[in-house]
């Protein structure tokens, strides 16, 4: 199976997040918006890393396109997760997204040394995280053309 390469075709979307609200908005995003990518859900970094793998309960894993990562995680932070992803060839081409409420500088600079292919900082307010949300969509379904799937 490969990526879509129409830009209209429904893409994997792993979001690494332990906050329910944050995964709720996100949730009522990707549903208010249709948009159409399938989100798979994860809570933690250990169980990130699990999935990508596709180990144990996630041995049926389908390998995402795009990885939503939140940095502040428990078992494995965030951090640790996007260094693991970009050190494994298989996983390295999957584009990461850090999404997260961190603004300090020492995150960014260290989640683009990682090869974070963006950061953003997640919006309080709802509505302007639904913008943010529908954006990253937007970006990586029709402006970015992504790898096939592995």
């Amino acid at each position: 199976m490969t990526a879509p390469a129409d830009g209209k075709s429904p893409i994997e979307v792993l979001l690494v997040e332990d906050d329910p609200g944050d995964v709720l908005m996100t949730q009522e995003a990707f549903e208010e918006h249709k948009l159409r990518n399938r989100l798979t859900v994860v809570s933690d970094g250990a169980e990130a890393l699990a999935y990508l793998r596709r180990e144990g309960q996630y041995a049926d894993a389908v390998t995402p396109d795009l990885i939503l990562l939140d940095l502040n995680l428990p078992r494995r932070d965030g951090r640790e997760v996007l260094k693991e992803i970009k050190k494994d060839d298989e996983l390295r081409r999957i584009p990461v997204v850090v999404l997260t409420t961190s603004q300090a500088d020492e995150d960014i600079l260290r989640s683009y040394q990682l090869h974070a292919n963006a950061y953003v900082t997640k919006p309080v307010d709802f509505e302007r995280f639904i913008s943010v949300v529908r954006q990253i969509d937007e970006f990586f379904v029709s402006v970015v053309k992504l790898p096939p799937r592995g």
